[in-house]
């Protein structure tokens, strides 16, 4: 078995699909010796959403790098185009959705790599999360 990269080349990322968009991870255990770091690059198509969610044990920074967000941090939302970044404290719900025509592409760095429990509980149907925004459930999600 071939150690973990120090580096990661575009052949070499690891590409996971999901329903609000391509993963396209660039550090995680098993890809790198990284213990501490996540880095994904999502590329979100127009009208999709990584909706009402939580991170019980990592923080999360959300950077974009193309298109436009409208990014939740608890009950506060804010427009993020490129350069913009938000701040997810640890168990905050946040959701990110495009609000523009064209691909919203962002990095999502978490902390720390490993946890125990889930890493992600989806709250998009629990109020007062589906009052704020109507959760969707995508074609290629079961509920």
């Amino acid at each position: 078995m071939p150690a973990p990269a120090r580096f990661v080349t575009a052949d070499e990322m690891q590409v996971e699909g999901s329903p609000w968009g391509p993963h396209e991870w660039l550090c995680r255990p098993g890809l790198t010796d990284a213990k501490d770091l996540l880095l994904v690059r999502v590329k979100m198509p127009p009208g999709r959403a990584h909706q009402f969610h939580r991170h019980p044990a990592m923080e999360e920074i959300i950077y974009v790098v193309s298109g436009a967000a409208e990014q939740w941090v608890g009950d506060v939302k804010r427009r993020l185009g490129p350069g913009d970044s938000a701040h997810i404290p640890r168990d905050i719900v946040h959701a990110t959705w495009n609000v523009g025509d064209d691909t919203l592409e962002f990095l999502a760095i978490l902390s720390p790599a490993t946890v125990e429990g889930p890493a992600l509980v989806d709250v998009r149907y629990d109020e007062p999360w589906c009052s704020l925004v109507a959760p969707v459930t995508y074609p290629e999600e079961s509920r």
